[in-house]
């Protein structure tokens, strides 16, 4: 228990390195490039990803991934959510007996719809699986500021380990067993956080984003409980506190690329500039294919997409959305039969 290993020298994932490491724990950060697994192990930073915080001793970087999985029973997956499938099929052979894949992605698999434990079952059917999500910007984590977060597993013990693995005086863990709940908000909050990113870009106020966020809620929301979650999750952590952060804060890749979006930049010209994965322009996609598939109304998420992926016109996405039919704030559970003024 005392050796982890991590897989994804992004930046949350070399963040999640130092916060172990500080615990006493030896991790295997595995990189694949090698060029920059040398580069961080000649400085001791991560000089692409996170400048200024130098890695204790007690992280390896390697880009070596059958010797960094060996003999560890905690794997922790910090890959992009598209490449979760090809890194579980590398590492499959290579585990120990009981392995327990704890993922810190937030997205869900374009071809498939499948969420990140459904691909993680489907490669490695023996593993234990728990997801790590909240407000969680890599850049406070690895400066120890104050953060917390949630541990979702189907099995209780497992959702307790994870918790008394990661868990420090800066970096509080709660539990859940709501895995599609925390799964979802974690990803589905990307989309909306791209939306608040082009209302910023198109130079609108404070109240244009608060409906956005409020709506896109909604909508997430919506979706989830039409795929099995409890709509009560949303309400925590991995929903609407992602969903606050996310949206509001510079740190936040998917708002800083829908601000240039909104300045009107193309997708390429936004994503190039910001230079790491947006995981929201993925999702996007999906979440659109997932309101077709259960019959979901989500008009937020409709917009962004056409935005992104057919060309149509920022300002003229927010007017469709405001100048939508007449409807109760609360739809979902509103009855015209029986609710009377």
């Amino acid at each position: 228990m005392k050796n982890i290993c991590i897989l994804g020298g992004g930046s949350w994932g070399t963040a999640l390195a130092v916060v172990l490491a500080k615990k006493g724990y030896s991790i295997d950060l595995w990189i694949r490039d090698k060029k920059q697994c040398d580069e961080i192990n000649n400085a001791r930073e991560n000089l692409k990803y996170l400048q200024g915080i130098l890695l204790p001793n007690n992280i390896n970087v390697t880009d070596d991934i059958i010797n960094a999985v060996s003999n560890k029973k905690i794997i922790v997956s910090a890959v992009p959510s598209h490449a979760v499938r090809k890194t579980m099929k590398a590492i499959k052979e290579h585990l120990c007996e009981e392995p327990i894949i704890v993922n810190v992605a937030k997205g869900i698999e374009i071809d498939t719809l499948l969420r990140i434990s459904e691909i993680v079952a489907e490669e490695i059917p023996h593993a234990e699986y728990a997801i790590l999500s909240g407000p969680s910007h890599a850049e406070e984590v690895a400066r120890d500021i104050p953060t917390t977060v949630v541990a979702a597993a189907t099995k209780k013990s497992v959702a307790e380990l994870i918790q008394d693995v990661f868990m420090t005086p800066k970096f509080r863990v709660y539990t859940n067993p709501d895995v599609v709940g925390v799964e979802l908000g974690g990803a589905l909050k990307n989309v909306i956080a791209l939306g608040a990113g082009i209302s910023d870009g198109l130079g609108y106020g404070d109240n244009t984003k608060a409906a956005l966020m409020n709506r896109g809620f909604v909508e997430i929301a919506r979706i989830g409980e039409a795929m099995g979650a409890n709509k009560m999750t949303f309400a925590g952590l991995s929903g609407i506190g992602d969903l606050i952060v996310t949206c509001t804060s510079m740190h936040s890749r998917n708002r800083r690329a829908g601000i240039l979006i909104g300045q009107g930049n193309s997708l390429q010209e936004a994503t190039e500039s910001i230079g790491m994965v947006v995981e929201g322009v993925k999702t996007t996609k999906a979440a659109y294919q997932l309101s077709k598939k259960y019959g979901v109304i989500m008009p937020i998420t409709e917009e962004i997409y056409k935005v992104l992926y057919e060309g149509a016109d920022v300002k003229n996405a927010v007017v469709k959305l405001m100048l939508r039919d007449k409807t109760h704030e609360i739809e979902d559970i509103v009855n015209e039969d029986e609710f009377l003024w």
